[in-house]
């Protein structure tokens, strides 16, 4: 799973924006289309996962965090 999502991190806040998107349309029928956009974009940003920089002491390292996941994951 961790591998999965070093692999895929760049396309999970798509996948989220229109997963959100399906549901706001299909489910709760929420009319104005900027709206639903709007809020879909917001969630599928909220809930993506985070890549920062972090100084250690052998060098500079790229740490994933996910609100889904305890650990932060490594990519380098």
């Amino acid at each position: 799973m961790i591998q999965l999502i070093k692999k895929i991190h760049r396309i999970i806040y798509p996948l989220l924006a229109i997963f959100f998107l399906l549901i706001l349309d299909k489910a709760f029928h929420v009319e104005p289309d900027w709206l639903r956009i709007a809020v879909a974009i917001a969630l599928g940003y909220f809930l993506s996962p985070r890549k920062k920089i972090i100084q250690t002491q052998t060098g500079e390292k790229k740490q994933l965090t996910w609100i889904f996941l305890k650990k932060p994951i490594f990519l380098d």
